[in-house]
């Protein structure tokens, strides 16, 4: 089972309790695993340093252990763009020094490894790079994170446009329900909601690997374990 880039079609998709769960199936399956968060803003501050919340959730998946540097080499306080939180501390994020930093990983062959993106798949690195370049520079396949909300059937398929662009092969798509809505509350509207999914289904190229429903508020790891329980594994012969 290779490393996966995990993508989602907007900022708060529901990438890292995707991305954790799938974790958390595999450990289920007694694999090994290993969860990564390249850059990540909107993290605070411990005696440690900074700490992001989606990268000690990726973290808390990973076994063996790692240390929370290994997963999250670049953490910043603002909550937005990362490109701009590290410029208003100073940084330039460089794809060159993220391909130094995850080519080793990637080497300790761990069962499943997971990168997960920031935002959506066009957000920048830099002036010049996108978080995208990462994905291409090692050929990973790419999960999608569908944010199940009006609008996301268009951008999902252009996501799925754009990462084929960059070459690249989408591994599947998994449906997140990320807030309450019309047309994605299998309460309000069964038909539309099954519809909605279907239309997803059939334009999407690649096969979906689940559907998180709205889960009850709980502990990073209590969530992973039930995200799991909705999860297949990307590629599993």
């Amino acid at each position: 089972m290779p490393a996966y880039f995990v993508t989602g079609t907007d900022t708060d998709a529901g990438k890292t309790l995707a991305a954790s769960g799938l974790l958390a199936r595999a450990r289920r399956a007694g694999l090994t695993t290993l969860g990564l968060k390249p850059v990540a803003s909107g993290s605070e501050a411990i005696p440690d340093g900074l700490r992001n919340a989606d990268a000690l959730a990726l973290q808390d998946q990973s076994r063996p252990a790692v240390a929370y540097a290994t997963v999250n080499p670049y953490a910043f306080a603002p909550a937005i763009a990362p490109h701009l939180a590290a410029r208003r501390t100073g940084v330039e994020v460089r794809l060159a020094d993220l391909s130094d930093w995850l080519r080793p990983l990637l080497a300790l062959e761990r069962d499943l490894t997971l990168v997960e993106g920031a935002g959506g798949w066009r957000v920048p690195l830099n002036a010049r790079e996108d978080l995208a370049g990462l994905a291409a520079a090692h050929a990973l396949p790419v999960i999608l994170v569908v944010g199940l909300r009006l609008g996301c059937i268009s951008q999902a398929r252009l996501t799925c446009d754009a990462i084929a662009a960059d070459g690249l092969r989408l591994a599947g798509w998994i449906g997140s329900l990320v807030e309450p809505g019309l047309s994605f509350d299998a309460a309000a509207d069964d038909a539309l909601y099954r519809d909605n999914l279907a239309t997803l289904a059939s334009t999407l190229p690649a096969p979906c690997l689940g559907v998180i429903p709205r889960l009850p508020a709980g502990t990073p790891r209590a969530m992973a374990d039930s995200a799991a329980s909705c999860l297949e594994l990307p590629d599993v012969h």
